[in-house]
């Protein structure tokens, strides 16, 4: 044991090839020992970033070969030949869109202070920052010729995986996020102890950006607004569209990408009805000036530069009353989504239906769902728009009661955990005592993100203060979402037993 490492990791110079070789006949000492000289100078100098050696005090401890190869020439079947000549020199092509792993080896006396993972990260690295496609290998299988007579070579690959077995090299590959996509058959025939065998394994870079143009390119950064709403009585549907207007263009004044607004937001208007008293005729009554907010919302969004969520409003369908959600892109396109499970005062009260419809909304910012505030208490719609890549969810709620409200906000933190998004959820305060329904009223908008450690220590990005008209903004970063799904500390939606288990979405029954 080394009680006294200093290690360092750097890239490979020509004077470091006498190090080179001793460590390389050392640890390849049964297929052929070290490279010549002119295939290490070869590598250093068509690829220099990608020969990386690890240091202890300045003597070679640990090396990572690589070259740039194409993904599509060798994520197929190949063979090492297909990499190396007959002259030992190494094909590296400077146009690929890949690299591709020829050597990671660590020094026997240095085994067991998972220093090869050190290499493994920094080449990940560097394949992040030149925006290559994926890490490929052809990977040894060094065991195998122990199990040969009593399973295939497909077979061993199934044991090393479920840990039955142990592959010094498989099983290093897979704890570092490798996948095996197939078996090679002769990939190095003098390999006697792999039996010819190798594994094609593969470390996509999840943030690889295929060649674009600039205006088209993936948006990463991402700032939301949401209106803490406070209700209050009004004259006049003018009157309020210029409240909505306000909120608007104060939170486009900010480049902000979305502003939400919460659940029956504009129900003030319940107080211009004639007839009050009959609460079904009062939400039909309201439902009479959507399409006008429709239409005026889709304006602001367009004369703002702003994509709207518009909280949600009653529509009349066929004589049916629905809750839906509208988003008001920038682009001027409009997308609903109805409120799927009805409360039981919406249904006694209001005679609400709920929606038969489930989507994932593509916008210039991001995937975004939307569920309407008692939607969110099931876990089963936030998975099926994770499924579909959501990286914000957009909860817009109206809640009477602090219970009420917390069920909101606990379920919401939750889908945020288990399904590695954002969740946005906004709702209104303040009273109406002449408008049945709307007399109390408890809110406290926040922002949720996944529980890991790019996020804030309790998962919340931000909040209001509750019970309080105020404007909420939060930053979000899509990439970290991108990371936390591939890397995180656990891994929710990879580790899903969907052998057990599923979640099916049924076509209603017309």
């Amino acid at each position: 044991m080394h009680d006294d490492l200093h290690l360092t990791i750097r890239n490979l110079t020509n004077d470091d090839y006498d190090e080179i070789k001793v460590l390389m006949d050392k640890v390849y000492h049964d297929i052929g020992g070290a490279w010549p000289k002119h295939t290490i100078h070869q590598l250093i100098s068509v690829f220099p970033e990608g020969q990386i050696c690890l240091e202890d005090h300045g003597k070679i401890v640990g090396l990572a070969l690589s070259v740039q190869v194409s993904y599509q020439r060798f994520s197929n079947p190949h063979t090492y030949d297909d990499l190396v000549d007959q002259k030992e020199n190494i094909l590296n092509d400077p146009m690929g869109d890949a690299m591709y792993g020829l050597d990671a080896l660590i020094a026997p006396e240095y085994r067991g202070y998972r220093l090869g993972r050190r290499l493994y990260e920094a080449r990940k690295e560097l394949c992040r920052q030149h925006n290559l496609r994926a890490i490929l290998a052809g990977g040894r299988i060094p065991n195998y010729h122990e199990h040969a007579h009593e399973m295939s070579a497909a077979e061993y690959l199934e044991a090393v995986r479920e840990r039955k077995i142990y592959d010094p090299i498989l099983t290093f590959q897979l704890s570092n996020d490798f996948q095996v996509t197939r078996l090679l058959k002769r990939y190095m025939p003098e390999d006697e102890k792999s039996q010819g065998y190798a594994t094609l394994l593969e470390w996509k870079n999840i943030f690889f950006e295929p060649d674009t143009n600039v205006i088209r390119s993936r948006k990463t950064q991402v700032r939301i607004g949401a209106i803490q709403w406070q209700m209050r009585e009004v004259e006049s549907v003018d009157e309020l569209l210029k409240q909505v207007e306000y909120f608007i263009d104060a939170v486009s004044d900010y480049k902000s990408d979305f502003v939400l607004f919460p659940e029956f937001f504009n129900a003030p208007l319940i107080g211009l009805s004639p007839d009050q008293s009959n609460q079904t005729e009062a939400i039909r009554f309201l439902a009479s000036f959507t399409d006008r907010f429709i239409n005026e919302m889709s304006q602001f969004a367009v004369s703002y530069n702003i994509n709207v969520i518009t909280g949600s409003m009653p529509v009349i369908e066929d004589e049916i009353v629905y809750n839906v959600s509208y988003l008001c892109r920038r682009d001027g396109t409009v997308e609903e989504q109805k409120k799927i499970h009805i409360t039981p005062h919406e249904r006694r009260d209001w005679v609400i239906e709920g929606g038969n419809d489930l989507r994932v909304f593509n916008t210039d910012a991001g995937r975004v769902g939307i569920l309407i505030c008692y939607d969110v208490e099931f876990p089963e719609l936030g998975r099926l728009l994770a499924a579909q890549d959501m990286d914000i969810l957009f909860v817009p709620f109206w809640t009477d009661t602090k219970n009420g409200y917390l069920r909101v906000r606990r379920c919401a933190q939750a889908r945020a955990i288990e399904n590695e998004c954002y969740v946005v959820i906004c709702g209104s305060c303040g009273n109406l005592p002449q408008v049945e329904n709307l007399d109390i009223q408890y809110a406290q908008s926040s922002v949720f993100s996944p529980s890991d450690f790019s996020y804030p220590h309790d998962a919340v990005m931000a909040e209001t203060t509750p019970n309080t008209e105020m404007i909420m903004f939060s930053d979000l970063d899509l990439d970290k979402l991108k990371l936390t799904r591939s890397e995180g500390s656990v891994n929710n939606l990879k580790d899903r037993r969907t052998d057990l288990y599923s979640v099916i979405w049924n076509k209603p029954k017309s």
